[in-house]
């Protein structure tokens, strides 16, 4: 992993690959190596014939960690990684998120459009929008002095994870609760044309996919709803 000291925060990222730049946005507890190199998604975009950038997000992985809920915020994500790609000097790039790297990929396209070409929002569903899921319980396993001490399922799920992964557990508590805001519908107004959204038929954290597809294509159809064909 290389280290780039940007103004926002210390980041860590690989670079592989020659070709159309591609960026990858890694899930909430998770890394570039375990989201994007284990299952093999870096070296199979590295030998279709891209150049892959995969930074840890901060709070993760090799990267900075902060301890206020604040500087979570899917803005201040988003803007580590549109620094990321001027420090790389790539002018645009295809953006892939993973869960919480879809709602940072989305915020990204919307607030620096002109920095993203493809979009693909993977494991993160209409909850982005809705707002139905209860991430204090997630905190809340991260906040436990032990794994033992963790009283729901999805707590022991993410617990667990994060301390296979090695993850800082403190910092991840402040990153579940400052980057829970959910997005307006009318971000979706300004996102790139060409976005795909993938979300398992079995996940039950992400869920309707459809719906948040359906929010994306009325979004960039309104404007021709009063058109006469």
């Amino acid at each position: 992993m290389k280290i780039a000291n940007l103004d926002t925060a210390r980041i860590a990222y690989l670079d592989e690959g020659e070709g159309e730049p591609i960026l990858l946005i890694h899930g909430f507890a998770s890394n570039a190596k375990t989201n994007w190199v284990g299952p093999g998604w870096a070296q199979l975009l590295v030998d279709s014939g891209y150049r892959v950038i995969a930074l840890d997000n901060r709070g993760h992985g090799s990267s900075q960690k902060f301890y206020e809920e604040a500087a979570y915020s899917l803005e201040n994500m988003a803007i580590d990684a549109a620094s990321l790609l001027k420090h790389l000097n790539i002018n645009k790039a295809h953006v892939m998120g993973y869960s919480l790297g879809a709602r940072i990929s989305s915020t990204l396209a919307s607030h620096s459009p002109e920095l993203v070409d493809k979009l693909i929002l993977a494991g993160n569903g209409y909850n982005m929008i809705e707002g139905s899921f209860d991430s204090s319980q997630i905190y809340d396993g991260l906040a436990a002095d032990s794994l033992a001490d963790v009283k729901t399922k999805i707590g022991i799920e993410f617990r667990t994870f994060a301390e296979v992964t090695g993850s800082d557990l403190k910092a991840l508590a402040a990153c579940i609760m400052g980057g829970r805001s959910y997005i307006d519908k009318s971000l979706f107004e300004t996102l790139v044309p060409e976005t795909m959204v993938i979300v398992g038929t079995e996940d039950i954290v992400a869920v309707d996919g459809e719906n948040l597809l359906q929010s994306y294509l009325m979004a960039i159809l309104s404007p021709f709803q009063n058109e006469t064909i």
